[in-house]
């Protein structure tokens, strides 16, 4: 290890069991030597095994709905409390579509169904940076990192409405990260992430086949769970304070190619 995250402090949403990327990513930053809290909704808590998790990394579990000004207002008090402190790093690896889950068609949404969604997907994000904003909660050249998907620039048709939740959250980046950034020195990104074996992402209809076209697609192949961790931990990291406003695109090379030899011998 690099000790990268030596004295950093954080708030890590979204870890819920060992497949997730906010699992891997607390990990890794407990690894580099930074400390943090974790947080999800409370329901969230109860499914998935995050006790663990804070009892592997010594850090604690505030439960928090990010949809909720109140909640988040309270997770960030409380996580300045613990932490003896300001922030430096936020990791936000939240999404949820009411519409995938019910089996709604993307011509056929239910609209209620459809501003959940939106709202734990990519306005929660906003939420977040907000208060963190009013409490000039973080400390400067801290680092904002949420994370997305290839969806939200082009067509995955079973991707449904969580690729409009995508594209929102990538704008919400950009837009709240120029305030960050001028106002308090801090940097806000989103990593454009291979499709990967997550409870989130296998509730995609026709997954398995998804994965593995974008493996065969990739010269590097997917990136893992693990391998995306890294990628946050560089971005939490001092070695990348001038990198903000980004959607930094960590995929093993899919999003720039045309087509692979692999997936035309399929069809020759």
């Amino acid at each position: 290890m690099y000790n990268l995250l030596k004295g950093k402090k954080g708030i890590i949403f979204g870890a819920l069991d060992e497949s997730s990327i906010a699992w891997k990513t607390a990990e890794r930053v407990h690894e580099e030597g930074g400390v943090f809290v974790l947080t999800n909704a409370p329901a969230s808590i109860r499914l998935g095994n995050i006790t663990a998790l804070a009892e592997k990394t010594n850090s604690q579990v505030i439960p928090a709905d990010a949809t909720s000004v109140a909640d988040l207002e309270n997770l960030v008090e409380q996580a300045m409390v613990i932490l003896g402190g300001k922030i430096d790093f936020v990791l936000h690896s939240i999404g949820m579509s009411v519409n995938v889950r019910k089996g709604n068609h993307y011509t056929n949404q239910n609209y209620e169904f459809t501003e959940k969604g939106w709202n734990v997907s990519a306005v929660s994000f906003h939420k977040v940076m907000q208060v963190l904003y009013k409490k000039d909660a973080m400390n400067e050249w801290g680092s904002i990192v949420a994370l997305s998907y290839m969806a939200a620039q082009r067509v995955f048709p079973d991707y449904n409405d969580m690729a409009d939740n995508k594209a929102f959250l990538e704008s919400i980046a950009r837009s709240f990260g120029y305030f960050f950034g001028r106002d308090k020195k801090v940097r806000v990104n989103t990593i454009s992430q291979s499709p990967t074996e997550t409870r989130a992402g296998t509730g995609v209809k026709g997954f398995g086949g998804f994965i593995a076209f974008a493996d065969k697609m990739s010269p590097l192949g997917n990136a893992t769970a693990e391998d995306c961790a890294n990628y946050a931990i560089t971005l939490f990291s001092d070695l990348t304070k001038k990198v903000t406003l980004q959607n930094l695109l960590h995929d093993g090379g899919f999003s720039n190619m045309g087509v692979s030899q692999e997936v035309m011998e399929m069809f020759e």
